[in-house]
């Protein structure tokens, strides 16, 4: 299957007036490598027959507008066709016609199909790193999960939802992150989300681990040792916490909220505090393309603060 041609800009798009707010998202392209990000899509459509379709990458960024904005694909197919800024970002010709929500829908689907969407979030996360804006040494992990509504929800006390898992570091950038029914446990998906290195067969935790006292056991105490252990202690009948473990705590939980203030932006700003569809793997794929967008949208932040500081240092 072959692309569309979308590089060459129309006599329309040289009528558009410069504006700031055309300009809102341009930061992104500073801090990510299209070109990569591109070549990891490039496989998607590897049949020879049929309509040319939209480049991977033009869809791709079409699903972190999206994730961004919390839009509906009927929504998103409209922002797009009225929307400067949103063809500037996704570089879609004004004389181009919009993908319609069917052909968003079917790509989200291919990119869980190929199992493509863990490695792209790897893949924003180096870029970020490369840029100075993530930073990997010395990182800390922070570790919980939160509950997320399921779409058709009844009104009581209990419901069946969705729970996502998540790693991050000190900013609240999600490094990993993994997605389960609602009754599996938080410490089931502990070892799914640290962070690991494998030197001569064995395998250590890379940093600190911070998590609430629902990961704390002899097993994980044991896996990372006393250094890199910042579990909050947990009491148990016949045994409170001493003095010096409530201190413990109390520092640690300092730095644990971090986790839990990112799943606050992510369902106030990206929507993720109810299910959109029905089906896990479906609201898996969302949650993974807002968890991109998240560190974007953070990176991007990031990289205008630290812009700024350069231009006071040069004034």
């Amino acid at each position: 299957m072959s692309w569309k041609n979308t590089q060459q800009n129309s006599f329309a798009d040289s009528l558009v007036v410069e504006h700031k707010s055309l300009s809102e998202l341009d930061d992104v392209h500073n801090i990510i490598n299209w070109n990569e990000i591109e070549q990891t899509l490039s496989n998607l459509y590897s049949s020879i027959r049929g309509a040319p379709s939209y480049p991977p990458l033009i869809m791709f960024k079409i699903l972190i507008l999206q994730a961004w904005y919390g839009l509906s694909d009927e929504a998103l197919e409209k922002q797009i066709a009225r929307d400067l800024m949103f063809r500037r970002f996704i570089d879609l010709s004004l004389s181009e016609n919009v993908p319609d929500h069917s052909s968003i829908w079917r790509f989200r689907q291919l990119l869980s199909t190929e199992k493509l969407l863990a490695p792209l979030l790897e893949q924003i996360n180096t870029h970020l790193e490369q840029n100075s804006i993530i930073v990997s040494l010395g990182s800390i992990n922070i570790i919980d999960a939160t509950v997320i509504e399921a779409k058709q929800s009844r009104k009581r006390k209990t419901t069946y939802g969705f729970k996502m898992h998540a790693n991050t570091d000190e900013d609240g950038f999600v490094k990993k992150m993994t997605y389960t029914p609602g009754n599996v446990h938080d410490s089931q998906e502990f070892d799914k989300l640290l962070e690991v290195e494998r030197t001569n067969s064995k395998i250590k935790t890379c940093g600190q681990v911070y998590a609430d006292s629902a990961y704390a056991n002899k097993n994980n105490d044991e896996k990372l040792g006393k250094e890199n252990n910042k579990i909050l202690h947990r009491a148990y009948r016949n045994k409170p916490l001493t003095k010096q473990q409530k201190q413990e705590n109390k520092q640690r939980s300092s730095i644990r909220y971090i986790v839990e203030r990112t799943f606050g932006l992510l369902k106030l700003h990206h929507g993720l505090a109810k299910a959109r569809y029905l089906g896990l793997e479906r609201n898996k794929t969302r949650a993974q393309l807002i968890a991109m967008s998240h560190n974007l949208k953070t990176g991007m932040s990031i990289f205008k603060q630290m812009r700024d500081l350069q231009d006071c240092c040069v004034q």
